[in-house]
């Protein structure tokens, strides 16, 4: 069956546009397995930029400091 991790197999990065609430506390090891390159771009601003810098992702989200790798 589908769900929110499938869609991240051999995607180049994620980008996110919508704040709904089964997004909001993903397995950020499970994403950064399926994703070809850890990356986020967050229109949302979904995730505190501490926890995507503990995790190595690249982390761009509005109006906020961008995390680098």
């Amino acid at each position: 069956g589908k769900n929110a991790y499938d869609i991240l197999e051999d995607a180049d990065c994620l980008l996110i546009c919508t704040e709904w609430s089964e997004f909001t506390q993903p397995s950020f090891n499970r994403m950064k397995s399926l994703l070809k390159n850890p990356i986020i771009f967050d229109g949302r601003n979904m995730f505190d930029l501490e926890v995507m810098e503990n995790n190595g992702f690249y982390y761009e989200s509005v109006g906020r400091k961008t995390v680098t790798i």
